[in-house]
Formats: structure tokens, sequence, C-alpha cells
């Protein structure tokens, strides 16, 4: 989330260190790195008055460059916040990452647009990505409307356009899905999250990245059911501490998540470095819980944590 307060900072200084040298340098050993960007990146429009929601979130254009300086492959844009600034800063969004050479899913000047996937190259494979929001309705696509790409996974569990983009295909070798679901600051998944993530799973997915909560969740099988917060402005909730997160390092091919391991992250005000031995030490603890409630483990390995999620494809080794 690159607005407000991490927004205020690029204004005043372009160059403002949002991730620290040590993980840049992680991140380029990948081949793709794909982000959930909760905001929009524009100028222009008005806080939109959606109801239940306080947060409006806008960065300044040069955002767009330096999530390309970090390596940034690709955006996923289907939340709850990339219309905050109404349709024209969704339209600048959407140019200016592709100007950045960053690759978008999620939303679109249309419904079909905001729902179609997009296949990557990466580590000699072909990479399909779709993303969806289960929230809020009032941000949906419309046949003649821009928006997000939504699904009631609530009611109404998984549409078949998103089953369509789970499911292997003669265009991709793997496919992931980047879903923005349930309710913020929760540890565990809820329950229409679990039952999405199934039916994702049973479509074929090939792994499942989700977000939402703010905080890194237990994985299960072949889903990261919330990879917590990267960079942001939030304020710190002292049980959940949101303030610790992760960045994930999947190595997956055709058969699934051969590995998952992470960074521990520390999450400071507009800038995000590397947790140090106490940090980690802290942010294992909790995982261990969250990976109990869903049937997994984690376990540290020198500087980085590595998760058994119950799947055989993904059982650490070594």
């Amino acid at each position: 989330m690159l607005g407000r307060g991490v927004a205020e900072r690029l204004t005043v200084d372009p160059g403002h260190e949002l991730l620290a040298a040590e993980l840049v340098a992680i991140v380029s050993e990948a081949d793709l790195f794909v982000v959930n960007l909760e905001c929009c990146v524009s100028d222009r429009g008005e806080p939109v008055r959606t109801p239940g929601e306080g947060f409006f979130f806008r960065a300044p254009p040069v955002a767009a460059e330096r999530l390309a300086a970090l390596g940034v492959t690709c955006a996923t844009l289907a939340n709850n916040h990339a219309l905050d600034f109404g349709p024209d800063a969704l339209e600048d969004t959407l140019t200016r990452l592709r100007c950045a050479g960053i690759v978008t899913v999620g939303a679109g000047p249309h419904e079909a647009a905001a729902r179609t996937p997009v296949v990557l190259q990466g580590g000699g494979l072909r990479v399909r990505v779709g993303a969806v929001t289960d929230h809020p309705s009032a941000y949906a696509a419309a046949p003649d409307r821009a928006g997000v790409a939504f699904a009631d996974l609530i009611r109404q569990g998984i549409p078949a356009w998103l089953h369509d983009c789970a499911s292997p295909g003669a265009d991709a070798d793997v496919t992931i899905v980047a879903p923005h679901w349930g309710p913020n600051m929760r540890g565990q998944p809820v329950a229409h999250v679990r039952r999405a993530a199934a039916a994702l799973e049973e479509a074929g997915a090939t792994l499942i990245a989700g977000h939402s909560a703010h905080v890194p969740q237990g994985p299960h099988r072949r889903t990261l059911f919330d990879l917590g917060d990267f960079i942001d402005d939030y304020s710190v909730d002292s049980r959940l501490r949101n303030d610790l997160g992760l960045l994930w390092l999947i190595t997956l091919d055709v058969g699934g998540p051969r590995r998952i391991e992470a960074v521990a992250l520390k999450l400071e005000f507009a800038h995000t470095r590397q947790a140090t031995d106490v940090e980690t030490t802290l942010l294992l603890a909790l995982l261990e819980e969250r990976c109990a409630a869903v049937g997994a483990s984690v376990r540290r390995k020198g500087e980085r944590l590595v998760f058994d999620t119950g799947c055989a494809c993904s059982r650490p080794r070594g």
C-alpha cells in the first residue's frame, strides 16, 4: 500500500527507500515478483464514498517507477482500494504501471478486461495469473463500467470465469490465483475463504496466493491463505503484530509448490527491512500457532522460514 503516509514520503522524496537493499537483492534472484497493489497510482480523482469504507489510498505517479525499480513483474489490482479515487484514477493506474513495464491483472475498463488473466514467462514456465476480490461489490467492473474482478465468494462460491482462470490449459504450464478475500486482521482464514480455496484447488490452481487479513496466515496444501502486509503506513495491532511480515519465496512447477520459504520482515513506516533475530523469533512463534490451525507447520532454517503445508509436493527437504 503506497498511499497516504507512504505517498507523502514519495512526494517529498521520490527516491525514498521503500524496501531495504538486502531485500531487493533477494527479490532480484526470483524469476517473477508478484505483488497485490492496494491503492491507485494517480494524481486525479476524488475519494469514492463506499458504505463502510473510511480509508482512501492513492499513490503519486512516481510510485509506478519505484515498483519497477524494485523488480515487480506483475501487480494484482482486484481489491477494495483500486477504485478509491474513481475510474479516472484506475485508468491512470493501469496506464502508469504498463508504461513502467509492470503487468496488471484483476482490474480494467470493463468486466471482460478485469476478469482476463495474464500469462507471464518465468523460470522456463508459462505462468497464468488471475485475480479476484470478494469485496466491495460496488467496485465490480461491468460490461460498460471500469472496475475490479469481483466474485461473491461468501454466498455463491467461485464463478465459472474464475474456475477457468484456475484450470490448467494450453496457454500455461502453471496457474496462480490471487484472491483478495475475507475480513481484516484475522490470524486464521474464515469459513468462506477455506471453501473458496478448496474449490480453486479442485479447479486445478497450481498456487493460490490470498490477501486481505493484513497478517500472514498459515498455508495449507497449495493455498497461501494470506500473504500479510509488505509496505505500508498502517498502525500496529499489538496482538497480531501486522508489522511483522513475510517475503514469500515459492519454488513452483507443474506439480505444484515444490518449496515454500519466506524471509521475515519488519514493516516500519513507509519502509520495510529484514527482521532481526529477535523479531524473527517472535514472528515464528505467531506462525507456529497459525500454521497449526490449518494443518501446516513452519521451522526456521538459517535466515529463512520453511513451511510444510501438508501437501507431499511441498514438504521441506534438507
